[in-house]
């Protein structure tokens, strides 16, 4: 029960965040070329979008799973 609470939660705020912020970046390292001591070194900026949907699932989601985890049989 305390679990389903937990990932309630967990849920929500995730469903939030994705609505507020709409999508994160990161960035990757790749190593394309070793020549001797040289070695050649690419960064790339990943962005990856949430959609709406996402955000708006996660939080009923998160919500049905508070309901459900607050009823006692």
């Amino acid at each position: 029960m305390i679990f389903t609470r937990i990932i309630g939660i967990l849920l929500i705020v995730a469903g939030t965040a994705g609505l507020i912020y709409g999508d994160f970046s990161f960035t990757k390292e790749t190593h394309e070329a070793k020549l001797g001591p040289l070695e050649l070194e690419v960064q790339e900026k990943e962005n990856i979008a949430i959609p709406t949907w996402a955000g708006a699932g996660a939080i009923g989601a998160g919500v049905i799973l508070l309901l459900v985890g607050g009823r006692r049989r």
